[in-house]
């Protein structure tokens, strides 16, 4: 069972534009209440090597707690949802303190109160 924070690699298809595309690793947002329930929809922020800076980004380090091989950065621009089957198994995950960067830069692009 997926917990939010979990960084999972996803199939997230062929790109359109400047997309998150094919085989990506992605931190699950989806709240836990909801995980807990056996959702038919994960929302996932895919994750990129490539840091750009910019503000609708999150630094998520490569340890052994996230399970990443390098510095990536949370594209919550880039916010999917997604069946459950395209998740793979959990790599690890990025902590508390990571996942309410994610969702407070989440928050800020969908324009809802904090």
């Amino acid at each position: 069972m997926l917990s939010s924070g979990d960084v999972v690699y996803v199939e997230l298809g062929t790109p359109a534009g400047r997309g998150a595309r094919f085989h990506h690793p992605a931190v699950v947002v989806t709240a836990q209440a909801i995980l807990d329930g056996s959702p038919s929809v994960l929302h996932v922020v895919p994750l990129t090597p490539t840091l750009r800076g910019f503000a609708t980004e999150v630094l998520i380090e490569a340890d052994g707690a996230t399970g990443l091989e390098h510095r990536s950065a949370g594209q919550c621009q880039h916010v999917r949802s997604v069946s459950p089957t395209r998740a793979g198994e959990r790599v690890g995950n990025v902590g508390p303190a990571t996942l309410s960067q994610l969702r407070e830069v989440l928050a800020v692009i969908f324009d809802i109160s904090q």
